[in-house]
């Protein structure tokens, strides 16, 4: 069922935001190249401004992606440009005059998120899809992100359902003074095509256990930043151990570096070290500890510059909420 109260432009680092809804854990599930506008219509430097009139009356589109004659994203106009173009009478005018240069593009591969990030810290209305080549394979709108995240909220998950029950007995069924499960992830240094992986390994974990909804959740997004900072910012990668208990779910995220220099700086939002080339790739926002905050009940950072990093996080759980012990999957998603 699609959430009401759903805004594409409102990312995850709405720190106003009391809960998290299944549309923005989509968010961080879906791939681009799963809700992009696969049919491309795509024009030429060489073209006429009076054909984007054309073109953009005629597909009903109010922008477009301009390809060199080796098929290169070069360029892309939109609707403002043709408005400039009209204005001054210049539809003879070639569309090399009025694209835009200074392109913001994103990967097929990267997480839904990443371009909603984008949207928000720009005016853009359409972003460029490329692969691994960069080529063009796409175009994303703020429309198609819509509906994608409303297609796969209307998905049946009966089979999930069924693993669901079968784990939900875990911790019910072994008797011990205490009883944990460890889960453990090697994450690696700038392996962006495999980033999100162990969040949504351990989220799907935790629903087959039987966990509230709104807490794996909560898990998957902390998670998922932890996971980037491995891949953007360390050395040589490092390792998510999380320890999931029927009272509370103990997150461990650590790398052997490069280090923080100053923790309290990286604990503000919009600080980041990535590199140029990082934030070329759309990543490296710095807002990546404050969505970890608001999704956990307690966070501690800690560091030595050359030689690694700590961060630990709890979840704590509700009598209702505890795993195994009271909570049914049937009671509200």
């Amino acid at each position: 069922m699609a959430q009401p109260g759903f805004d594409p432009e409102k990312t995850i680092s709405d720190r106003s935001i009391g809960t998290i809804t299944r549309a923005e854990e989509l968010a961080y599930e879906l791939r681009i190249e799963e809700v992009m506008t696969r049919i491309v219509v795509a024009l030429t430097p060489d073209m006429r401004m009076s054909d984007v009139l054309e073109k953009f009356r005629q597909f009903r589109i109010s922008g477009a992606p301009v390809l060199d004659s080796e098929g290169a994203l070069v360029g892309i106009i939109s609707m403002m440009d043709l408005i400039n173009g009209l204005v001054v009478g210049d539809l003879d005018a070639l569309v090399h005059k009025y694209m835009t240069l200074n392109l913001i593009t994103v990967k097929g591969s990267d997480p839904v998120v990443e371009a909603l990030k984008k949207f928000v810290g720009t005016n853009v209305g359409r972003l460029p899809v490329l692969d691994a080549n960069d080529k063009l394979i796409g175009i994303l709108t703020k429309g198609d992100i819509s509906r994608g995240l409303l297609d796969a909220l209307k998905k049946d998950y009966q089979v999930e359902e069924i693993r669901r029950y079968r784990a939900r007995h875990l911790f019910e069924d072994i008797e011990s003074d205490r009883t944990s499960l460890i889960l453990r992830y090697a994450i690696h240094v700038n392996d962006f095509n495999r980033g999100g992986a162990a969040s949504s390994n351990i989220k799907r974990a935790l629903l087959r256990l039987g966990a509230n909804p709104q807490i794996a959740r909560r898990v998957g997004i902390a998670i998922y930043e932890a996971e980037m900072n491995l891949i953007i910012h360390t050395t040589a990668g490092g390792t998510i151990r999380v320890e999931i208990e029927p009272h509370q779910i103990s997150i461990d995220a650590y790398d052997d570096g490069p280090g923080i220099k100053d923790i309290e700086q990286a604990l503000k939002a919009g600080f980041s070290t990535a590199t140029e080339e990082i934030r070329e790739l759309g990543f490296g926002a710095g807002m990546g500890l404050v969505n970890i905050s608001r999704c956990v009940d307690s966070m501690k950072l800690e560091s030595v510059w050359g030689k690694g990093t700590r961060l630990r996080l709890k979840i704590l759980l509700q009598p209702l909420e505890n795993l195994g012990e009271g909570y049914s999957a049937n009671k509200g998603a």
